[in-house]
């Protein structure tokens, strides 16, 4: 029987009960946008987190963007100015300063972690400088502490893009509140889900917050009275009471995602395989399991030619992506080097044992 590398299907029926009757609540509502599900689930969440703001947004892409605006609203940045980010990850991140008429500059990241290298950030700050976003990659806490002092000393925005660690702890802190704000995405594979897109800002700060709400309702905090050019980007009542289920059951699955990366790490004996570097044993949620291997190919068809898909997270650096071939030029080693290595085995929190087992005997077995 063929091991899928994700299986939404199985990770959502085990709370089918409960999601139905959040649904059925909605329906017979007759309220379905801006009603008290997103209010309870953006409450929910700021409390999960630890922030005293939550706000709800259409993804994790427009909660990046949210932020950026906000910022330039506040006269913080202006079009033009740049934003430090990690060339290794999701190209969402990029798009959201793109689309703000910021300009993306392009980071290296650690060999280890994945995460951005805070010497590389170092290395790329200006005087147009206005902004670090730090990638939680894979679900394990970027190097906080160290860009934190970064963004002290030039006195820098620190923004956290925590679409992947969703319940990871940093010195005691969830992802989301180790930041000026953090954006999520509670995309269906992420460890919080919705059955949809969804996403969230988290920040302390009120008037960031007050902004970032008024933006993704048109520009609009009372009906018909726009204080900014805006966007349509709000956490649906659907999503919102489906999330508040999941989110009940979120530290128990990423305990689930913790074991499962254990027995990984320990069982998997290959030398011609690389492992994941867990910083601490704790605070890593695991949202990939990602190896890393100089023959992924062969690896990958072996693994298919068994029945286990793997995916590759991410296979092209984002400044070697056509859409921003402005910067292909720049030397990213480790980027590029990640690009051509990582691979991402299965790992949800309703993967058998017995599919456990057999992935590992199978990369123990190439």
């Amino acid at each position: 029987m063929e091991i899928p590398f994700l299986n939404l299907k199985r990770e959502n029926e085990r709370y089918t009960s409960e999601i139905r009757e959040a649904v059925s609540r909605v329906i017979n509502s007759g309220w379905y946008i801006l009603g008290e599900e997103k209010n309870s689930f953006e409450n929910e969440y700021a409390t999960y987190c630890g922030v005293k703001h939550c706000i709800g947004a259409g993804n994790g892409l427009d909660a990046i963007r949210l932020i950026l605006m906000a910022y330039m609203e506040q006269g913080v940045m202006q079009k033009g100015d740049e934003v430090i980010l990690p060339a290794n990850t999701f190209i969402a991140t990029a798009l959201a300063v793109s689309q703000c008429g910021l300009i993306p500059v392009f980071a290296d990241c650690d060999i280890t972690t994945y995460n951005i290298a805070p010497e590389s950030v170092i290395e790329k700050i200006t005087s147009r400088t206005k902004a670090i976003i730090a990638v939680h990659l894979y679900g394990q806490i970027a190097a906080m502490d160290q860009l934190k002092q970064i963004a002290r000393q030039h006195n820098l925005k620190l923004i956290e893009d925590a679409a992947q660690a969703q319940g990871a702890i940093y010195n005691g802190k969830k992802a989301g509140n180790l930041s000026d704000a953090a954006a999520f995405s509670f995309y269906p594979v992420k460890n919080l889900g919705a059955l949809g897109d969804a996403g969230a800002v988290t920040t302390d700060n009120e008037d960031l917050a007050r902004i970032v709400r008024s933006l993704s309702n048109y520009g609009s905090d009372r009906k018909y009275m726009h204080e900014y050019k805006g966007l349509n980007s709000r956490l649906d009542e659907m999503q919102a009471a489906i999330l508040s289920v999941k989110l009940k059951h979120l530290d128990r699955d990423n305990q689930r995602r913790k074991e499962i990366a254990a027995y990984y790490s320990e069982n998997i004996k290959n030398v011609n395989i690389i492992l994941p570097d867990n910083k601490d044993g704790k605070s890593h949620v695991f949202h990939l399991y990602v190896i890393r291997t100089d023959n992924r190919e062969q690896l990958q068809l072996f693994l298919s030619d068994k029945g286990i898909q793997t995916q590759i997270h991410y296979p092209i650096a984002i400044h070697k992506q056509p859409a921003y071939s402005v910067s292909a030029g720049l030397n990213l080693p480790v980027a590029e080097q990640l690009q051509d290595e990582v691979l991402s085995l299965p790992l949800y929190a309703s993967l058998t044992d017995d599919e456990l087992h057999r992935i590992v005997e199978a990369l123990n077995n190439y």
